[in-house]
């Protein structure tokens, strides 16, 4: 089966979140089971492909090669989508001609897909030309078309001035094509003319069918149900696994936990907090906004720094939560750590050495960071909803079973309760080693994801 995948961001080449670790991990599991997989994305400056003839590229893994799109006055700039002052300005124009020279290339080179794999709005008007420019294009006859939504908040949404930009006839700016309260919206485009759509857990397949989750798309994802599919992300094992994390201060696993508690002790002797094994270890990866559950943080913190924990956060965001958090660190230096920053060697640390990882996403499509956590032997504490819901089962001591803390009350107060619970739990010695060792035992290995991909590739080719 060939697999053209395409991503505007890929692992390692560029990343500013999950859909570049998806990009990075997906394709290499996919040709593991025989795929022939290209990769398209953006040469972003900084980028340097390992071979420029014919063309730019550098193979990732064996039948995965990675083909970069070149235009220096799009992509040879600061930032794959913006700067600190806001979005690049002719986004529109950037991406439709990477859109447009993806397919233009796969001819070039006469790579015949069976399935072209977009994801997010970046890539949206792949399935669109398909379905307009080239639909009478034999080269493209049976390629189908899986579109995967990352996060349905982020559409790429332009003024309709600029829908001549994209080189489709105008008759498809409308209801039924990328017309979006007086818009263009490219992701709608490629929830239209897909073959099929998949979005990152099975619950939040469901969740963006309703207005709550459905950012305005609602209607549209509803009548294409049918058609839509949510498959888990996985984690790639090679880089997040204690046993062979070189960025963390002592590597550990399930059968030696002691390499865990010299993670935490020299984390807590780093950060300034006061070195104690007794006391729990919350740790927080997070995009400091609404969206990941920093507003029960935000309500909840005054009260949780009279309890004996200790926090530490990593993450930049919203100025308002830089602000308060700040001030809570100042005021207990010993007991909350904050590091408003990308930090790669430090967010292993705070995964090995953290006791209890927080992450109340208000919502979160899949989520890598519960997964993460897990495979380090740190409990998640989570807000049930998409791929936390699908992936996290609140711990019962009668009944013997879950692997984290859940509530399912987006409240300060019950996260607060939660909270408690989680601390009561981990003062019990014996019961604490139960959780850490249900925690290790869990699998979330691109394995499993990339069979249910490969089996949903071969169902829509048949339906041909």
């Amino acid at each position: 089966m060939k697999i053209l995948f395409c991503s505007s961001e890929v692992v390692p080449f560029a990343k500013t979140g999950g859909l570049a670790d998806v990009a990075g991990a997906l394709p290499k599991a996919l040709a593991k089971k025989g795929a022939d997989v290209k990769i398209t994305m953006p040469l972003y400056k900084n980028i340097k492909p390992k071979s420029n003839t014919p063309l730019a590229h550098t193979p990732v893994a064996k039948n995965v090669d990675c083909l970069f799109i070149e235009n220096d006055s799009f992509f040879n700039r600061d930032g794959l989508y913006g700067t600190s002052l806001g979005d690049h300005p002719d986004n529109l124009e950037r991406f439709a001609f990477y859109c447009m020279k993806t397919l233009a290339l796969m001819k070039d080179i006469d790579f015949q897909p069976d399935i072209i794999h977009c994801n997010d709005w970046q890539s949206a008007l792949i399935p669109v030309y398909l379905k307009s420019i080239f639909r009478d294009d034999s080269f493209f006859k049976k390629a189908k078309t899986v579109f995967t939504i990352h996060n349905l908040a982020y559409q790429g949404v332009f003024a309709e001035n600029e829908f001549n930009k994209i080189g489709i006839d105008r008759s498809l700016f409308g209801i039924q094509g990328l017309e979006f309260y007086g818009k263009v919206n490219l992701l709608k485009g490629a929830l239209i003319f897909s073959d099929h759509l998949t979005t990152v857990s099975p619950t939040y397949a469901r969740e963006i069918q309703t207005k709550e989750f459905g950012c305005g798309l609602e209607g549209v994802l509803y009548e294409r149900r049918n058609n839509l599919s949510g498959i888990l992300n996985g984690l790639d094992y090679d880089i997040w696994n204690p046993q062979v994390d070189s960025l963390i201060f002592e590597k550990f696993s399930s059968d030696d936990l002691s390499g865990k508690a010299k993670n935490k002790q020299l984390l807590q002797k780093q950060s300034g907090l006061a070195v104690d094994k007794s006391i729990p270890l919350f740790g927080m990866i997070s995009r400091l906004a609404e969206q990941k559950g920093l507003d029960l943080l935000a309500k909840t913190i005054e009260q949780l720094m009279k309890l004996n924990i200790q926090v530490i956060i990593l993450g930049t965001g919203e100025k308002y939560y830089h602000d308060l958090l700040g001030a809570m660190a100042k005021k207990y230096p010993r007991k909350l750590s904050l590091n408003l920053k990308f930090d790669d060697k430090l967010a292993h640390s705070i995964y090995a050495a953290s006791d209890i990882f927080l992450m109340p996403s208000r919502y979160e499509p899949c989520g890598l960071g519960q997964l993460i956590s897990l495979k380090y032997g740190t409990i998640p504490l989570v807000f049930k909803t998409g791929g936390l819901a699908d992936t996290i089962e609140d711990f019962d001591e009668k009944r013997g079973c879950g692997n984290g803390f859940v509530f399912d009350e987006y409240d300060p107060e019950v996260f607060f309760e939660t909270i408690k619970r989680s601390i009561d739990t981990y003062r019990i010695k014996e019961l604490w080693k139960e959780l850490v060792l249900a925690a290790f035992a869990c699998d979330f290995s691109w394995e499993n994801s990339a069979k249910h991909y490969l089996d949903l590739y071969k169902r829509i080719m048949t339906n041909a």
